[in-house]
């Protein structure tokens, strides 16, 4: 993440809080980065420096003005109009972190070599967030060469509960008392 992106994506937060908007921000801007990225041509129209300004930030009114809330069309006006639009996804990155420490949730990334059944994710969630005190939400990505079992990564640690991880483990161990 760029500063920039940090800049501007923590000035609007601070005004979502001002406002007290955090939450319907934090879902519009979810939806506007899906926009963005289902129609990545869009958001690299909005930041030509050869379409004047009043042009780019007509497009922004015409595709937001009455879908989100205004702050963030204006939000979206002035990155257009700074050329800095390609900074969006930095800015939700920012205001979704501090959005996230403010309300106490931390992203859990969990890695397995099939999907999780609903059980699974529903029972691995309620044991995360008794061991960190948080509202977690599980991102999963499948990773075949775990073979089986899971790692998750929730705020900067590692659980490794995978076969490969469990085999590392015990090579390790093996070697150390080889030497």
């Amino acid at each position: 993440m760029t500063k920039t992106a940090k800049i501007y994506g923590s000035g609007l937060y601070d005004l979502a809080l001002e406002e007290n908007l955090s939450e319907e921000i934090m879902e519009e801007l979810n939806e506007v980065r899906k926009v963005f990225w289902e129609n990545p041509d869009y958001q690299t129209l909005l930041g030509v420096p050869s379409i004047p300004k009043h042009e780019r930030t007509k497009l922004v009114e015409e595709a937001f003005g009455n879908q989100v809330e205004r702050y963030l069309v204006n939000f979206l006006k002035i990155l257009c109009e700074r050329g800095i639009i390609m900074e969006f996804g930095g800015c939700c990155d920012e205001y979704t972190r501090r959005y996230r420490i403010d309300h106490n949730i931390s992203e859990a990334v969990v890695y397995s070599a099939v999907p999780l059944s609903t059980s699974q994710r529903d029972a691995l969630k309620d044991k995360l967030e008794k061991m960190s005190g948080k509202t977690v939400i599980i991102t999963e990505k499948l990773q075949p060469s775990l073979i089986a079992g899971i790692r998750v990564e929730l705020d900067g640690k590692q659980l490794d509960g995978s076969v490969k991880g469990r085999l590392a483990g015990i090579s390790r161990k093996l070697e150390e008392t080889v030497m």
